[in-house]
């Protein structure tokens, strides 16, 4: 017992210091956004002050609009084509391996090469930058992921209640939204929520499809253009803000499809 003890120990103590290395700078900062000082890094005492602050700063307020604008229309387009792309694939008489690197290539590939060939690609068909175009690049780059989940909930699906269904007459319709929509309803959602926490938090590939302007300004947009002109308290407040709504929905996520995989 004691052997086992002394052996455990090393490692829990090597897991615990990952763990510090890895969530202490996100405690300091969450920690200092509640700072009353001036300056970012030095703590005179408690204040909500540069939350106050956040909520009359007209141009975070509007980056934090046009990143709510395409998270929403980006999580509502890619869960739906995401379905149907992981019912049609998993429906599939013939595996095609070729398809499937294509279809999850997006997540294996860097975000600056994915943001490069986006921008590329607009530019030569003289497509003018904004708030679409980064809705239609974080379509393509959240696909995959909604993808995913919905075809893990589909390895276990029992395709045999779908044949029993058509065989008594339901049309395809019926037996899609009281059958096979009940089942993956949770892998549904979790994928859209996961797709909303990555586009809330997709910085290169919005820099990229973005164009000039102000216009189309996203939060971490509006983040790193803060941080060039120097830090401010502000940047701890907004920073601790959007960790928490992408925090929220990610846990929220695995989560749901936990409970997926369990049933």
């Amino acid at each position: 017992m004691e052997r086992d003890v002394k052996t455990r120990w090393p490692g829990r103590l090597i897991l615990l210091l990952l763990f510090g290395f890895l969530y202490l700078p996100i405690a300091v900062l969450v920690l200092l956004s509640f700072n009353d000082s001036g300056l970012p890094t030095s703590w005179s005492g408690f204040s909500t002050r540069w939350y106050r602050s956040l909520m009359g700063n007209q141009d975070i307020l509007h980056a934090a609009w046009n990143t709510l604008v395409v998270a929403l229309f980006a999580t509502l387009i890619s869960t739906v084509l995401g379905t149907l792309l992981a019912l049609g694939m998993e429906t599939r008489a013939r595996r095609s391996n070729g398809l499937e690197a294509l279809v999850f290539s997006p997540m294996v590939i860097p975000d600056i090469v994915l943001a490069v060939a986006l921008l590329t690609f607009l530019s030569r068909l003289n497509v003018t930058m904004g708030l679409h175009t980064i809705i239609l690049a974080h379509v393509i780059f959240d696909l995959a992921f909604v993808c995913s989940v919905v075809r893990a909930r589909l390895k276990t699906f029992d395709f045999s209640i779908v044949e029993a269904s058509r065989d008594l007459g339901a049309s395809p319709f019926q037996t899609f939204w009281r059958i096979t929509f009940p089942v993956l309803l949770p892998a549904i959602v979790a994928g859209a929520l996961l797709a909303f926490t990555l586009s809330v938090d997709e910085f290169i590939i919005a820099f990229f499809t973005a164009g000039a302007g102000r216009s189309s300004i996203t939060l971490p947009m509006q983040i790193y253009s803060m941080i060039r002109f120097g830090i401010t308290p502000e940047i701890n407040a907004l920073a601790t803000i959007v960790m928490a709504v992408s925090a929220g929905a990610l846990v929220l996520s695995q989560w749901l499809n936990r409970e997926n995989r369990s049933q």
